[in-house]
This record gives structure tokens, sequence and C-alpha cells, in this order.
């Protein structure tokens, strides 16, 4: 009969651990709000109907009656940010969190409680469990900009995620408190993106989303501010990669000019010696950053493999440290 020794045993009961979702109890909802009064009492009341107890609501000092009706919720702890928009509030948050994770969850009656469970059932393997929304009351503008900003950043830093924006995820708290923030308004879930995608494993779950109670606060504007600060990011977290890039948009004039110095050669019999040679030296510039480019995602997906492995032996060895 064959014995297992200790380290097998533990081995198997950690990888067990792992496939478990976390409990209720060992999640905060962190609802992030200024000025929906409209909203913020249907969005608690259905977070307290699926059992959860850890609710903490951040106010961004709202003018209106929020403040008011959060007060009179007795379940929901509430607190004051620092700092400006909704990065404040988040930084806010993750200092006085103290379950070992958190869930953010806009205030404005968009995204639905019965998903939460969606995204806590992947916990125990990500660092971060992104809602995808359902895109049917999002407006033709709005998924258009999500696209364009969803697409960048997978460009730029090397991933396939699919709604960069929403505002629903889930996060492991100890990662949380390890992000740098320092975006404005609401390019907050594009940073907590970039830098734990950077080290961490992320994934999605699909969600639902509702039409929003209260005025609309995204504008087209603030679809530009989202775009320069992924492209800040990339610069931070992945420069290598954004310069790569960028570099390979050399191919397009490079083609251009090809295209016209054959056409100008078979057309007329004239051959352009120079424009053929600066064709040559983009396209082989463009290339050499395209091969760049594919050993900087190689080396980073090493990274994160070794950086995981490294984690999973701690956990092992140390299943407190969980």
């Amino acid at each position: 009969m064959h014995m297992q020794t200790a380290s097998q045993v533990t081995k198997q009961s950690f990888k067990i651990q792992r496939c478990l979702p976390i409990t209720k109890d060992r999640v905060t909802i962190v609802i992030p709000v200024k000025n929906e009064e409209q909203a913020i009492s249907q969005v608690i009341d259905e977070i307290v109907q699926e059992g959860y107890d850890n609710i903490l609501a951040v106010d961004g000092y709202s003018a209106d009656d929020t403040i008011k009706i959060i007060e009179e919720k007795k379940t929901v702890k509430l607190i004051q940010q620092h700092g400006k928009g909704k990065t404040g509030a988040i930084k806010t948050a993750i200092e006085n969190v103290a379950t070992p994770y958190l869930l953010v969850l806009d205030g404005d009656y968009t995204y639905q409680a019965k998903d939460i469970q969606r995204l806590l059932t992947h916990s125990a393997n990500y660092a971060q469990v992104i809602g995808i929304r359902n895109r049917k009351n999002i407006s033709l503008i709005h998924r258009l900009g999500n696209w364009i900003i969803t697409k960048s950043f997978n460009l730029l830093m090397g991933t396939h995620l699919s709604d960069i924006c929403s505002g629903m995820y889930l996060l492991r708290t100890d990662v949380a408190r390890s992000i740098e923030l320092g975006s404005r308004n609401f390019a907050t879930e594009v940073e907590i993106a970039a830098q734990t995608v950077a080290d961490y494993e992320v994934t999605e779950v699909p969600i639902g989303y509702r039409r929003r109670i209260g005025k609309a606060k995204l504008s087209w504007r603030n679809g530009f501010e989202i775009i320069s600060a992924v492209l800040a990011l990339a610069r931070k977290y992945n420069p290598v990669l954004l310069f790569s890039a960028v570099s390979m948009s050399s191919i397009v004039p490079a083609v251009a000019l090809l295209a016209w110095v054959t056409y100008r050669q078979l057309m007329f019999g004239i051959w352009h010696s120079g424009w053929a040679l600066m064709g040559v030296m983009l396209l082989l510039f463009a290339s050499q950053a395209l091969a760049i480019a594919t050993m900087v995602l190689l080396v980073k997906r090493t990274e994160k493999r070794i950086i995981q492995r490294i984690e999973k032996t701690k956990k092992s060895q140390y299943p407190q440290w969980k």
C-alpha cells in the first residue's frame, strides 16, 4: 500500500484550498459614492439581501442626501475619503478594509449584488477578478470608447482583457495595498489592472449591467483622460513594449513607400533608389521592434510564472500566509 508523505498531504490539501471560493465574511463590499441619493439605498439593500455583512461606503463629500441615507443603514460603515475623485475613494477604502478581500461596486445601481458570488467563485486562484459587463444597457458611444481603451490597454500591456473599465471587481487586500494609485477621475480601474497584471494572475467573469439611476458622470472627455492614463501606465510598467509598439507603426509608411517605388518602376520605368532605401530601412526598423516586443512578452510571462510559483511555495509551506 502506497503511503503519502507529509509534504504530499500538505500539497494536496493546499490544492483543495486553492479551488475553494472565499466565504462572504472574508470580503468587504466597497461602494465609492458621491451624490448618489437616488440609487444608494437600493444598492445597499440588494447587498444586504445577498448576505454580505461587511459593507464600506466611501463618500466623496456628497452635496445631496447620500450621507443621510447611508447613515440610516445600520449595517454599513461610512467614511469620508481623502484625495480626489474615485482614486481617492479607493485608496481610502484599501486603508480601512480589514478582510482578506475587497470587492468594489459602483453606487449607481448599474451592478447587481447577485453577481458578486460569480467573482468570489474564482477568488482563490486570482489576485483580481473583473466583471465583464453585459453591453445591452451601455450606449454605443460608451461601447466604442470602452473598446478603444481596452484594446489599447491589451496592446500596450500584453494582456487579453475584455472590459478594463468595469466598475465591479474583486481584489486581494494584500495586493491592493501594494498598488500605487495616482490617477484621476475614472482611470482608477485601468491603473489597478495595469499594476495587478504586471505581477499576478487576473481573470474575468460575465456580469449583468443595468441603466444607472441618477445623472451620468462619465463624458467623452473622460475617455481621452483614460487613454492618456493607459499610455502613461504603459510607459511606467511596460516601457519597452510601449516603445516597440510605437516603433512598429513605421511599417505603414514603409509599405506605402515601397509600394509607390514599385508602382513608379513598373509603370514609368523610373527607379527611386533613395526612397526605396528609406522604405527598406523603415521596414527593418519595424521588424526589429516586433522582435523586441515579442521578447518582452516572453520575459514578462516568465517573470509572472516565477512569481506565481514563489507564492504557491509560500502558501504550501505556510498555510496561514493565505
